[in-house]
């Protein structure tokens, strides 16, 4: 005869089922017995690396109800080998899928340095490759008109040129007066650094801190937050808060897109 053993907990004390989380790339969840906070950087069987904004990495085992994920409790499962295609771009723009990437075109997009070309990259790469439109960074802008002369823009040659702090009266902005050739675009956003151009709640601060002048803005940013003064540590971290344009400002949406018109409209 078969036994019967009923489950006698009271309702009250039984716990509640949890939703399973794929621990996908850059899902920024806390462990919950350590409280150590990270995005995932790597799954293996039964166990995910965390990296967090200090760029230290821990091992934890995918325990159930073993994280917490926007402060609900989570069990984080291995992703599927072969994940459900998106229908949109990070970019918002209607994904094409298996589109092959164009071969590059003559136009190019220049941004002023290596933290620009990785979030236009993030938000924009896959409909850049489509459009077949190369983003290079220019390590400063100070040689701008030097590096427009010798790109030698041309009509089936644009360029397009991304600044930062592009407002009146700034040194940006007289530099970028100098260059008047029509196939060339110069547009900006307001902000001292791409850093101010994600938006804070991405992050997960209240805003972002106002740096005294003659400061190094990023790394007084890292210590106006707490962070440790290592400035890749901390754009490693903001990256990853970075999804698709829903964490950017207007200001840098808006720039970009007329940036990638300009090189590709005919």
């Amino acid at each position: 005869m078969r036994s019967y053993n009923p489950d006698l907990t009271p309702p009250w004390k039984r716990s509640a089922p949890v939703p399973e989380v794929p621990a996908e790339a850059d899902l920024v969840v806390e462990e919950v017995s350590t409280g150590f906070c990270g995005a995932v950087i790597r799954c293996e069987a039964g166990t995910v690396t965390l990296e967090d904004r200090f760029g230290k990495h821990r091992v934890f085992r995918m325990e159930p109800r073993g994280f917490l994920l926007e402060g609900r409790v989570v069990t984080l499962v291995r992703p599927s080998a072969s994940p459900a295609r998106p229908t949109r771009t990070a970019s918002g723009s209607i994904a094409v899928p298996g589109a092959r990437a164009r071969v590059a075109r003559a136009g190019r997009i220049y941004v002023e340095g290596r933290h620009d070309a990785e979030l236009v990259e993030r938000v924009w790469g896959d409909d850049l490759r489509i459009e077949g439109v190369v983003v290079e960074y220019l390590e400063g802008i100070d040689d701008l008109p030097a590096i427009v002369a010798d790109f030698a823009p041309a009509a089936d040659a644009r360029l397009g040129i991304l600044v930062d702090h592009l407002v009146p009266g700034s040194k940006e902005s007289r530099i970028a007066a100098q260059v008047t050739s029509p196939d060339v675009l110069i547009v900006g956003h307001p902000y001292i650094d791409v850093w101010e151009a994600v938006k804070p709640s991405s992050v997960g601060i209240a805003a972002w801190p106002t740096v005294p002048h003659g400061q190094d803005w990023k790394t007084g940013v890292c210590r106006a937050l707490g962070w440790p003064e290592n400035t890749g540590a901390a754009w490693r971290h903001i990256l990853s808060r970075v999804h698709s344009y829903k964490d950017l400002e207007p200001e840098l949406l808006g720039a970009v897109e007329r940036l990638i018109d300009h090189v590709t409209v005919p």
